[in-house]
């Protein structure tokens, strides 16, 4: 479970995840449009460990200038689903009345 949330860990992976998915082949300057918020250093460093792992695939052409693309390997591709049944798990989430537990243990006021 430690290895799976290490590969999707991070405020980003998840967003840049779902602009690639469909086998959607985005190049680099398209995913930092696509991600506001992000620097370039973040969504460098959070393609690069999912490259590593094997979820995202670079795509170099060399050429002037130089073009980079990336995609989701097919192994990528699959998580698909299990992020599909994220996002209904969250819109499906109950309005709760109860107070939420604080760290001391005491109930914090209804949100």
């Amino acid at each position: 479970m430690e290895n799976v949330l290490r590969m999707l860990e991070g405020r980003w992976k998840l967003v840049i995840l779902f602009h690639l998915f469909g086998g959607k082949v985005l190049r680099f300057s398209e995913l930092e449009r696509q991600t506001p918020g992000i620097s370039q250093k973040m969504l460098i460093q959070q393609l690069r460990q999912m490259e590593a792992d094997g979820i995202v695939r670079r795509i170099v052409y060399h050429q002037v200038p130089p073009r980079v693309e990336y995609c989701l390997t097919e192994w990528g591709q699959t998580l698909c689903p299990a992020l599909d049944a994220l996002l209904t798990w969250a819109e499906n989430k109950p309005e709760s009345t109860e107070p939420l537990p604080t760290p001391d243990g005491s109930a914090s006021p209804p949100r």
